[in-house]
């Protein structure tokens, strides 16, 4: 067993503010690390999906180097305080948010950067964390917090082992991650080229719109479409119905899933809890060719459980945060690629209200308007995707399953429960 030695986090890393932004120089410009960004990732990924049009001197002051940890200043919970993101290489000409702090190095050969990375967001920092911060109307990560955290780290060696090895495990994951966005962009043009430009194959095989496939006005959805197609509310179609909410009397743990855990269609982890725990709130059981989605207006969050999503279905408890759709098996992945790939989120926007916080409720759902085509076209857009969704639900649960083993071995490597061997 590695000794564990102690450092002030102070002695190790400088702190620094990021830059301070306005919406005009958002979307051009230079590479840019959002909160988002970093709260989302244990890395920063290779390409840095926003810009941010900064000055030299910003770039040079608020720079992003190989070591550097990044964390967030700023959140309404305790509990997402102070989320890390380790910086694997430099970005040129990269700057931070101004809601994010830049830990960088002082010293080489005592803090791992992989490790740290991992370490930062353990179940023992985060209690740390915790136990620091005073919450006020906003919790806030700051110098004085700074100055009085200290870090338990084993040796150099050690920290490379447990890191790498960590690493491996995580790179499993957004690899992953990577193939379902590949996938679900090929599910984007299947459905565009099917149910937008509506050139899914006709009787003979051809493009139906581009052969001259009959057209008639639709007064409900205000376009063309094909003559024997129909459009239905979700509340007259037999195909889906909306789940409510109940108490769910399971026995044995689940996890509990709200929709701060998920992130786009990437599950990022839920808490463990038992009926009692639960008792009094109305929960929701995941079904087999099952659709949710956030009922929040703006939050694109989408789980699709088709096969073979076993696991998720038995395991866990969906909070009243999401809504869902129960599809017949022809029609789960037309209504998937519905709501993930059309003006979905713009008529859920529309349809949002509330005085404190905006979201659609079940009735408001019941009135949105389908557009179905004929079970033929269906059967072929199901035979299409089915396996392209199974892929997507297979990389999930690999992922779940992945998490759950870092997570396991995190605390057990860094008190020497186990061991890397060489």
């Amino acid at each position: 067993m590695s000794k564990l030695h102690k450092y002030a986090f102070s002695d190790l890393y400088d702190i620094s503010s990021g830059i301070s932004s306005t919406k005009e120089q958002a979307g051009h410009g230079a590479p840019f690390v959002s909160f988002s960004t970093v709260f989302n990732n244990y890395f920063l990924p290779d390409e840095l999906p926003d810009l941010m049009d900064t000055s030299a001197v910003d770039q040079e002051k608020c720079s992003v180097k190989k070591g550097d940890i990044l964390i967030t200043r700023t959140s309404e919970t305790v509990d997402e305080l102070a989320m890390s993101c380790v910086v694997l290489k430099d970005y040129p000409k990269a700057t931070f948010s101004g809601f994010v702090k830049r830990l960088r190095p002082k010293t080489t050969g005592i803090a791992y950067d992989k490790y740290m990375a991992f370490f930062l967001r353990s179940e023992y920092f985060r209690k740390v964390i915790n136990a620091k911060t005073i919450m006020t109307l906003r919790a806030s990560f700051n110098e004085d917090i700074f100055s009085f955290l200290d870090l338990y780290l084993p040796d150099y060696e050690e920290q490379v082992k447990i890191g790498d090895f960590l690493y491996n495990i995580e790179k499993k994951i957004q690899c992953n991650k990577n193939i379902n966005e590949n996938l679900q962009h090929q599910l984007k043009l299947l459905y565009d080229y099917g149910f937008t430009q509506f050139d899914f194959p006709d009787e003979n095989g051809k493009p139906y719109r581009a052969s001259s496939g009959a057209m008639v006005w639709n007064e409900q959805l205000k376009r063309n479409i094909p003559i024997n197609w129909r459009t239905t509310s979700i509340a007259d179609n037999s195909m889906f119905q909306i789940i409510k909410p109940g108490i769910e009397k399971y026995v044995g743990d689940k996890v509990y899933l709200a929709t701060a855990d998920v992130v786009g269609t990437t599950i990022l982890s839920g808490n463990i809890v038992d009926y009692y725990t639960r008792e009094s709130r109305a929960n929701m059981q995941p079904t087999m060719y099952s659709i949710w989605f956030a009922k929040m207006k703006k939050s694109i969050k989408h789980l699709y459980l088709g096969r073979p999503m076993n696991q998720l279905i038995e395991n866990y408890i969906l909070s009243t945060g999401f809504c869902g759709l129960k599809c017949s098996q022809i029609s789960f992945e037309y209504v998937a690629s519905f709501i993930e790939h059309s003006y979905f989120e713009m008529i859920k926007d529309t349809l949002a209200h509330g005085a404190t916080q905006e979201a659609v409720n079940n009735d408001d759902l019941c009135n949105i308007f389908l557009l179905m085509p004929p079970d033929t076209v269906l059967q072929r857009y199901h035979d299409q995707t089915t396996d392209i969704y199974a892929q997507i639900s297979s990389n999930i649960c690999e992922n779940q399953k992945l998490s759950s083993l870092r997570n396991w071995l995190l605390p057990m490597l860094m008190n020497g429960q186990a061991t890397i061997s060489d």
